[in-house]
């Protein structure tokens, strides 16, 4: 009796972008179920291991991420809001931050020179450009008219 139902459930699923946002929620399910039978192990992440179920399941199905994604972008939606609830319990332990400023301080600055240093090495790893432009460095300069104003870009007539 449950067969008719599921196989209704998957073909309702499987033609709507809340496939994405299925399997994302019944991934991360999964992921923290693990998480809590290893006794809370950080080897077993459950954001990581969530995103390697997730990534092994796009590729056995042959599913481009842009179709994953017209569902789960409602969990990207949702992690905005999310990540600025966190500043409410940070706010609440403003005081023992200020005690501990100083491993704070050292565990910020070394985690941002390892994931500097990891996104370069993977990209070196992987073959791609380490080398990028820099935001802040001006763009080459454009040639201009003699009293120093940039030549305007002639608009097309029709």
């Amino acid at each position: 009796m449950n067969e008719p139902v599921i196989r209704d459930i998957w073909v309702y699923l499987s033609t709507s972008p809340l496939l994405g946002l299925t399997i994302t929620l019944v991934a991360y399910g999964l992921a923290y179920r693990l998480y809590l039978k290893s006794n809370s192990s950080p080897l077993a992440n459950p954001v990581v291991t969530s995103v390697a179920m997730l990534i092994a399941l796009l590729m056995l199905t042959g599913t481009s991420y842009e179709e994953y994604f017209e569902g789960g972008q409602f969990v990207h939606f949702l992690l905005g809001p999310a990540t600025v609830a966190l500043a409410v319990p940070l706010y609440q332990q403003f005081s023992r931050l200020r005690q501990l400023w100083l491993p704070v301080s050292i565990s910020l600055v070394c985690g941002v020179v390892i994931a500097a240093g990891s996104s370069i090495g993977l990209a070196w790893l992987l073959g791609g450009s380490t080398k990028s432009r820099c935001p802040w460095r001006p763009n080459p300069p454009r040639r201009r008219l003699p009293w120093g104003f940039p030549k305007p870009l002639e608009a097309s007539r029709p």
